[in-house]
């Protein structure tokens, strides 16, 4: 992103303040590594660091990571809607997410796994959707426990993934071109997938976590969604 562009235009919609991204064409022949060339770190390597922290120091670090965000407000609109998930594996924690939207006068939302009837071939549609929140802690937010172990809340208001201005992705590990490694599931890449490949910019993909889980490279699948942008505690980074 230059800074003249972030600098001129900041109260206009995202879909105009955004700077122009690479082509989706340009963006998988410049970043996309073929699997087999490149081996990806185990999962667990970056899932027992996250869990060696304690709950102290994730918060520490969460709000150093939180003093970045004012960065992203000259891209947004006024009560821009803000996708956040719960941090239940050890994630850098995403509360201090939530307060800042609430200062900011955003509408915070959660993702919803399941929402839909399985697909016709019978497998589960991993398509995202997402509720309010109303509360001002995440832990206070009513939840159910999907079978994969994440929280959910559930509400009639769901919006799809394009209504959102930002979706803040949780990832296990996120490389140097903005590649994410998720759980595996897929939820993300399918729910951000048709709009990418379209060339759509909304919503803006932003990464949150801690400095550990950047690498230098990831193995690229052909479905795979790369990030707009990363906060760590360390700063924020544009792809």
């Amino acid at each position: 992103m230059s800074k003249s562009t972030s600098q001129q235009q900041s109260a206009t919609s995202l879909s105009d303040s955004l700077p122009e991204l690479s082509t989706v064409s340009s963006r998988a022949t410049n970043n996309m590594q073929i699997a087999d060339t490149i081996s990806n770190p185990p999962r667990r390597h970056f899932t027992r660091q996250r869990r060696q922290l304690n709950e102290s120091k994730r918060r520490q670090l969460a709000n150093y990571a939180s003093l970045h965000l004012t960065k992203l407000r000259q891209l947004l609109p006024s009560r821009a809607r803000i996708g956040l998930y719960y941090d239940g594996f050890g994630e850098l924690p995403t509360q201090p997410l939530l307060e800042w939207c609430q200062r900011l006068n955003y509408q915070p939302y959660l993702p919803v796994v399941g929402s839909f009837d399985r697909t016709r071939n019978g497998f589960e549609d991993k398509r995202l959707r997402f509720v309010p929140i109303y509360h001002g802690k995440l832990l206070n937010v009513p939840t159910r426990i999907h079978s994969l172990g994440m929280k959910q809340n559930h509400h009639r208001r769901l919006l799809w993934a394009r209504e959102l201005d930002v979706i803040i992705c949780p990832l296990v590990a996120v490389d140097l071109n903005g590649n994410r490694m998720g759980m595996g599931g897929g939820f993300y890449d399918t729910t951000l997938g048709k709009n990418y490949r379209a060339g759509v910019k909304k919503p803006l993909k932003i990464g949150w976590c801690y400095d550990f889980q950047v690498v230098d490279q990831l193995a690229r699948q052909p479905w795979d969604v790369p990030l707009d942008g990363l906060i760590t505690p360390s700063g924020l980074r544009w792809f």
